[in-house]
């Protein structure tokens, strides 16, 4: 495994206490985010580095993008479409709603418009999580129950692999899903569960088929080859990354989301950068990620 000194560079520093999901809006140059515990939206404009926020009615586990314009949120009880310039907020989808203790989290589009959403016991207190996919005419589909903390949602480049981690379990996993690109077929290990320092957590892929992980209590983001070859670990100045994304406009930037959460005085002290939003400029592309409703 190859350590990269890459140039890491903190854009902004909001102190969130869970940033995650941050999605580049390739139609707008901008690059959203969230703190789900604040709660929070956030839109960063890459060329100027303006940043506008919008506070959330409940916690908020992940922004993606919404192909009839805007984002999609989801929150506690549900997904939401988002039109940032009005800054109006509609429920499109409730989604486990009636159980009080759940929230959704991690969340992708996939190149077909579907959207691989997850639900979670609020701190993973109880595996009683679920990943959904959410077709464009809202027909729901569960893929998987039983889930802990679920994390790393992303897609090979031919759409024929779903990648996933149960962050509390540990292990990198991948589905092999059917030719409609709607079934898995088996799920498969592709990292195992304390082979690197930290936990799981969010995820993205590049160009080349490479899985770029943040490792939660790991302080690194580390980019995986689809049969688990750990190729390159990029090392931060904050123990808690919790997911990353390409963006820029030539998809080149990784842009990295971090957090505060459950961290110490002396902890908080010694990492002052903690919560802040990074950017690590990087030798490999990344792709465009998908759209709901295609």
């Amino acid at each position: 495994m190859n350590k990269s000194t890459d140039q890491i560079i903190a854009l902004v520093h909001n102190g969130d206490v869970l940033g995650e999901s941050p999605f580049w809006d390739w139609r707008t140059g901008h690059l959203y985010w969230v703190d789900l515990r604040k709660p929070a939206l956030y839109r960063l404009h890459a060329a100027t580095g303006a940043v506008e926020n919008w506070t959330m009615p409940s916690f908020i586990g992940c922004v993606v993008g919404n192909g009839a314009g805007g984002v999609l949120v989801g929150l506690v009880d549900g997904i939401y479409t988002f039109e940032p310039e009005r800054a109006e907020l509609k429920l499109l989808l409730p989604l486990e709603a009636d159980i009080a203790e759940h929230r959704l989290n991690d969340a992708k589009c996939d190149a077909n418009g579907a959207l691989w959403i997850s639900t979670m016991w609020d701190f993973g207190r109880h595996p009683t999580g679920s990943l959904y996919r959410i077709d464009a005419n809202l027909d729901v589909v569960v893929v998987r129950r039983e889930i802990s903390v679920p994390n790393a949602i992303s897609f090979s480049p031919d759409g024929g692999t779903l990648y996933f981690t149960d962050s509390r379990i540990g292990a990198l996993e991948k589905a092999t899903l059917d030719e409609t690109r709607t079934q898995v077929e088996r799920w498969d290990t592709v990292l195992a569960a304390n082979q690197l320092p930290g936990s799981p957590d969010g995820a993205t892929v590049d160009a080349e088929g490479f899985i770029w992980h943040a490792r939660f209590q790991g302080g690194a983001i580390v980019r995986v080859a689809p049969d688990g070859r750990i190729d390159r670990e990029v090392p931060l100045p904050v123990s808690r990354p919790t997911s990353c994304a390409f963006g820029g406009p030539d998809l080149r930037t990784l842009y990295v989301t971090t957090g505060r959460q459950g961290m110490t005085p002396e902890e908080l002290a010694s990492q002052p950068l903690a919560g802040a939003l990074f950017a690590v400029d990087v030798d490999v592309q990344g792709r465009p990620e998908g759209l709901f409703g295609g």
